[in-house]
């Protein structure tokens, strides 16, 4: 699961600062840190709404070149439909701006609940859901970490040999968990807290707004209401009106309410609802045709960015002109199982698609053989899997990101996959996206990822930000290439989005906590940023040789 952040939500960013002790020093200094990434963002200019498709040079924007490529390169070309699979949380098929670009599989005749194309699945005409069952869909889930915990517990528990190399694993499991469940709790606790004593100031001055000469007239009494005094300091000084900072304190204690009612809850048993045997990975044919489940913003948002129909008037433009979507469903709000994920690829690649979209990850992955097979199938099947490398500020290089390109073995990687960071609109130092992860090995190349504007359900339209955002421009522009010149292999489409990458020059801040100022080439294999203009000229230049 990765969760786009939105502007009212950039709490998430600082979540390495909240596991420290909780004394009041630190405590300052993290509503410090999410005040100001409040406020910067607030005194900011807003995005075009359209960045990602723009050209540096042209618009002084770096986005991809979108524009500059099909005005420039690709006009006069023919080009072939691309089926595009966007493993995600659901997307809405019949939206204003992607009902034309929605894949319709043609061996399957709609609502007559009859196998008809014998695939296994009953009335997949869009694609398929995994995580829904006879009895509905699944929405909220717990983590993986949750039910690895949960699993091992029960069976270390009693008389069980308490030695070897899993044994030791699981002690590290339990410490991560026990120390989420408790820095949740904490959190939750402490944001409670900064309401209350908001409100007590709102109460004692007689104001809704509270400005700098009623925080010098206020006497705080009570530690909590010290803290809020510090908090509304620094909104003040900024002119951010006290609603704003309690939107802030009240999106960040719903993410550690829901951190313990369901992310770190080892009660929640979704497969319940599939009726499936979880236990049984090479089982396949389980699941519901509900395309969009239960929410479907995620995924919709993921599919507008690669095809929302271009210059229809509405909305916006998608990255990619010849394209349709399919639309397969294993990300509820929580994490994705492994099985799920394996079954969802196989379904993408036995029905055609040539792209795999992966808005998704976690940090454990008690099945990864699954997983593995599946992306090998994959891969012997010339499609390219985008994967999206999260939202946690961290370099996974020297932690746990999955799905992966890197197979069990720890021997052989997976060629045809192409793992991606988030940019931001900005120049310069500040052209990473904050959140994003990085590796100098395990992430390829950034894409833009930061207030992207694109499609949610009940055909509106929203901007996020979230590596979930710049994977599917990664895949907007591989299927371009792969639309345009159809006799290129994945592994080529691959090495042509790096090496076609826009080089960035000069130092950029490393995204998370830590605001050190890094070489790009520290921040992935390339250095770059997807550009499809210069990815046209290559591919272009490696057809015309053959």
């Amino acid at each position: 699961m990765y969760i786009h952040l939105c502007k009212s939500h950039l709490y998430i960013i600082i979540d390495c600062y909240l596991s420290q002790k909780n004394n009041m020093k630190k405590i300052i200094l993290c509503v410090f840190l999410l005040t100001q990434t409040s406020l910067m963002l607030w005194a900011q200019k807003t995005a075009p709404e359209n960045w990602y498709n723009l050209d540096l040079k042209k618009d002084k924007i770096p986005g991809v070149s979108t524009e500059r490529a099909y005005n420039e390169l690709l006009k006069d070309k023919q080009s072939n439909t691309v089926i595009v699979a966007v493993i995600d949380g659901g997307t809405e098929v019949d939206h204003e701006d992607l009902l034309p670009v929605i894949w319709i599989n043609k061996g399957e005749i709609p609502n007559n609940n009859i196998d008809d194309d014998k695939n296994g699945y009953l009335d997949d005409v869009h694609g398929w859901n995994f995580i829904g069952g006879k009895n509905g869909d699944v929405n909220e889930d717990n983590l993986e970490l949750t039910r690895v915990y949960k699993q091992l517990t029960e069976k270390y528990k009693g008389d069980a040999q308490k030695t070897g190399t899993e044994y030791e694993e699981y002690l590290q499991i339990k410490t991560d968990y026990e120390k989420r469940y408790s820095q949740a709790q904490k959190m939750t606790s402490y944001f409670t807290d900064l309401q209350k004593g908001i409100a007590d100031i709102q109460k004692a001055t007689g104001k809704k707004n509270i400005g700098i000469d009623d925080l010098k007239s206020y006497s705080a009494k009570e530690t909590y209401q010290l803290t809020s005094v510090k908090l509304l300091t620094i909104a003040a000084k900024k002119k951010v009106p006290t609603a704003s900072v309690l939107a802030e304190i009240s999106g960040a204690k719903e993410y550690y309410g829901k951190q313990l009612s369901t992310d770190l809850n080892k009660e929640i048993n979704s497969r319940n609802i599939i009726g499936d045997n979880y236990a049984d990975v090479t089982e396949k044919y389980y699941g519901n045709n509900h395309y969009e489940g239960p929410a479907g913003d995620h995924g919709t948002h993921v599919a507008g960015i690669i095809a929302a129909v271009r210059n229809n008037g509405k909305g916006m433009n998608g990255v990619a002109d010849n394209v349709k979507i399919m639309v397969v469903r294993v990300v509820p709000d929580g994490d994705e199982h492994d099985k799920d994920i394996a079954n969802g690829i196989r379904y993408a690649v036995d029905n055609g698609a040539k792209i795999i979209n992966m808005s998704f990850g976690k940090n454990y992955s008690p099945y990864k053989s699954a997983v593995d097979d599946a992306v090998k199938y994959a891969v012997s099947k010339d499609v390219l899997l985008v994967h999206a490398a999260g939202n946690d500020g961290k370099n996974t290089d020297t932690t746990n990101n999955f799905p992966r390109d890197v197979y069990a073995s720890n021997t052989e990687l997976a060629s045809s996959w192409i793992e991606i960071g988030a940019s931001n609109w900005k120049k310069g130092k500040h052209i990473t996206a904050e959140f994003s992860n990085y590796g100098k090995k395990n992430v390829d190349v950034f894409a833009p990822g930061v207030d992207i504007y694109s499609t949610i359900p009940d055909s509106k339209y929203a901007s996020f930000s979230g590596t979930s955002m710049a994977a599917p421009v990664t895949s907007g522009v591989a299927a371009m290439l792969r639309s345009y010149y159809p006799t290129l292999t994945a592994n080529q489409v691959k090495e042509i989005l790096m090496q076609s990458s826009v080089k960035v020059k000069g130092k950029v801040f490393l995204p998370g906590a830590d605001k050190r100022k890094v070489k790009m080439t520290d921040l992935c294999a390339t250095g770059g940023i997807i550009n499809a203009y210069e990815a046209v000229k290559l591919a272009d230049q490696i057809v015309s040789k053959k």
